[in-house]
C-alpha cells in the first residue's frame, strides 16, 4: 500500500492487548479503545492493561488511548476488532463516524448474534464496507505466549492481498511471523468452529477421558471442519494448513485455551451459567455452537457434524455430558 495508515484496536481484553504490542514494534502511534475508562487511565499512569496480560508495558507514548470509540474510529484508516462476537452489536451501536471508507479487519472467533453472520459478512451486509476492505486475523496463536514473546504465527486473510499483506507486515516481529491467504470465509468459519471443538476436547477432559480418545476426538473435528467450510464455501483448501488445523490444535490442547478452559468445568459438572459465571473471559465457542448448529440445519446436503450436535446438545439442550459423549464415542472413527 502506497501511503502509510493508521490503526486502531477496538476491544480492551487479553487479544486486544496482544494486538496492540504487536503494532506497537513497528507504529509511532497505536490507536486504542476500550469501553472501561478505568482502565484507559490506569494504563496510561501505570503503563499496563490492570485486567488482561498485566505483564506487557507499553510506551504510552505510542498510543492514543480513548473510551470513546467514535474518537479511535475517526484517527483510523484500518480498524482491528478485537472484543468477543456477543458485544460487537453493541459497540457499533455506538458509533456515530462512518465506517464505510475503513478497511476492517476482525480478530473475532464467532458469530454475531444479533445477525446470524460471521463478522466479515456482517460488516458488509449491515454497513457496506466493500469485501476487499474486510479482513480477518487468525491464528494459531494465544495472547499469553505474545505477551511471553514466545515464537508465534498468525494467518492474515483478505480479499485484497496487499492489504493483508501490509497489516502482516505490522503486526510481524522476532517472535511473530505472519502469511496471507485468500480464503477469508474459509478462516473466519475455522476460526469460530474450533472454539467448538475446543469446548469439546475440555468437556471429554473434564469427564476423565485420557490423551488417546483426545487424540481421537480432534482428528475427527478437522475432518468436520472440513466438511462444513465445504459446505459454506467450496474451494480448494488444504485444511491442514496452520489457519486451519494448527488453530484447532492449539486452542483445543493449550491450558491458555478459554474455550477448553469453559468445556473442562461443563465436564466437571459446573452449570454452563456457573461456569460463565466463574470464567473472567468470554469463550467464543459457547455462542458459536448454537450459530454452526443452527447453520448446519439450514445446509441443503446435510453435513455429518456429531460433534458440534454433542456439544450444542449439553450446553443448549441440558443434555447429560457423560451419556452425549458416550454416545459421541461411537460416532468418531
Amino acid at each position: 500500500m502506497k501511503n502509510p495508515k493508521r490503526f486502531a484496536v477496538i476491544g480492551g481484553g487479553s487479544w486486544a492487548t496482544a494486538l496492540v504490542k504487536m503494532l506497537c514494534v513497528n507504529q509511532d502511534k497505536v490507536g486504542w479503545y476500550m469501553r472501561n475508562s478505568d482502565a484507559v487511565g490506569f494504563i496510561k499512569i501505570q503503563k499496563h492493561n490492570p485486567n488482561y496480560l498485566t505483564s506487557v508495558t507499553f510506551d504510552t507514548d505510542k498510543l492514543d488511548l480513548t473510551d470513546d470509540i467514535n474518537v479511535a474510529v475517526g484517527k483510523a484508516d484500518i480498524l482491528i476488532f478485537a472484543v468477543p462476537s456477543a458485544f460487537l452489536g453493541g459497540e457499533l451501536e455506538k458509533l456515530t463516524v462512518d465506517i464505510k471508507d475503513k478497511i476492517i479487519f476482525s480478530a473475532i472467533k464467532g458469530i454475531v448474534p444479533e445477525s446470524g453472520m460471521i463478522v466479515g459478512k456482517h460488516f458488509h451486509t449491515k454497513y457496506g464496507i466493500p469485501f476487499e476492505n474486510i479482513g480477518v486475523i487468525t491464528g494459531p496463536c494465544h495472547a499469553e505466549e505474545v505477551a511471553l514473546e514466545r515464537l508465534s504465527y498468525l494467518t492474515i486473510a483478505c480479499a485484497d492481498a496487499e492489504k493483508a499483506e501490509y497489516l502482516a507486515e505490522n503486526l510481524s516481529s522476532d517472535y511473530i511471523r505472519t502469511k496471507v491467504t485468500e480464503d477469508i470465509i474459509g478462516a473466519e468459519y475455522a476460526a469460530m468452529l474450533k472454539n467448538i471443538y475446543a469446548i469439546a476436547a475440555g468437556i471429554a477432559h473434564g469427564l476423565g477421558y485420557g490423551d488417546n480418545f483426545q487424540a481421537v476426538l480432534m482428528s475427527n473435528a478437522i475432518r468436520e471442519m472440513k466438511r462444513f467450510t465445504k459446505r459454506i464455501h467450496k474451494i480448494d483448501r488444504n485444511i491442514n494448513n496452520s489457519a486451519y488445523l494448527g488453530d484447532l490444535l492449539v486452542t483445543g490442547y493449550s491450558t491458555f485455551s478459554r474455550n477448553r478452559m469453559f468445556g473442562n468445568m461443563i465436564g466437571k459438572g459446573y452449570t454452563v451459567k456457573s461456569a460463565q459465571m466463574e470464567m473472567s473471559m468470554v469463550a467464543e465457542g459457547y455462542y458459536a455452537a448454537k450459530s454452526a448448529f443452527e447453520i448446519k440445519s439450514k445446509f441443503e446436503k446435510k453435513a455429518r457434524t456429531p460433534i458440534i450436535d454433542a456439544v450444542y446438545a449439553v450446553l443448549y439442550e441440558g443434555k447429560n455430558a457423560r451419556r452425549i459423549f458416550l454416545d459421541l464415542t461411537e460416532k468418531l472413527d
